[in-house]
Formats: C-alpha cells, sequence, structure tokens
C-alpha cells in the first residue's frame, strides 16, 4: 500500500517538475496566449513527461493492473480542473493537462506492463 501511494506521489512529482522546468527554460507563463508553435511543442513535451510519469508510477508500485496510473491521471486532471477554475488568463495548459496529459499517464502504465509482462 505505502509503495503503491509513493508510486503516485513519485509519479505526479515528474510531471510537475518536468512542467515547471520546461516553462521556466522556455520563459513562457503558463497563462499568456502562446504561439501555436509553442503549444505543439508544449504538447509534445508534456505527452512525453505524462507518459514517463505514469511509467514510473507503474514501475515503482510493481502492479500489473493500472489502478495506480488511473489515479495519477485523476489528480493530474484535477489539479488542472482546479487551476482552470481559479486562474486567470489563458486556460490552454490546463485543457492539455486534463484531456491529453492525464490520458497519456495510463497509456505510460499500460506501455510498461505489456512490456514487463511475465
Amino acid at each position: 500500500m505505502i509503495r503503491k501511494m509513493v508510486s503516485i506521489i513519485v509519479g505526479y512529482a515528474i510531471f510537475v517538475a518536468t512542467s515547471l522546468a520546461f516553462f521556466r527554460i522556455m520563459g513562457q507563463n503558463p497563462h499568456s496566449d502562446p504561439a501555436i508553435s509553442f503549444i505543439i511543442s508544449t504538447t509534445i513535451f508534456g505527452v512525453i513527461s505524462s507518459f514517463a510519469a505514469g511509467l514510473f508510477t507503474t514501475l515503482i508500485a510493481k502492479t500489473s493492473n493500472l489502478n495506480v496510473n488511473y489515479i495519477l491521471a485523476f489528480i493530474i486532471a484535477g489539479f488542472a480542473t482546479f487551476s482552470f477554475s481559479k486562474s486567470e488568463g489563458n486556460h490552454w495548459t490546463q485543457l492539455l493537462a486534463i484531456f491529453i496529459f492525464a490520458p497519456v499517464s495510463i497509456l505510460g502504465g499500460l506501455f510498461y506492463n505489456k512490456q514487463n509482462k511475465k
């Protein structure tokens, strides 16, 4: 049980830390109006980041089901929804997190399980 809780925390930390680092390195405010090219690069980076978060969540949990990944996806989407309702400005990052990044975190766990079938 503790291992699964830690795996979810680590997965979410991976997603958040890489996202914050990306925006800081790129010098972009996540709530400003971005260029289309920046939205595309953010989407690609976010998909990779959320996939890795889901993969590491399953790896750490050492489970063959995706329950920890569903919880991780719910947390990603939940915080993005909360941010959507409380923040001002453009909400494109929250929409990406809710509709793309959260589901992709489940795919990371699915990929790990398929690669490590015994």
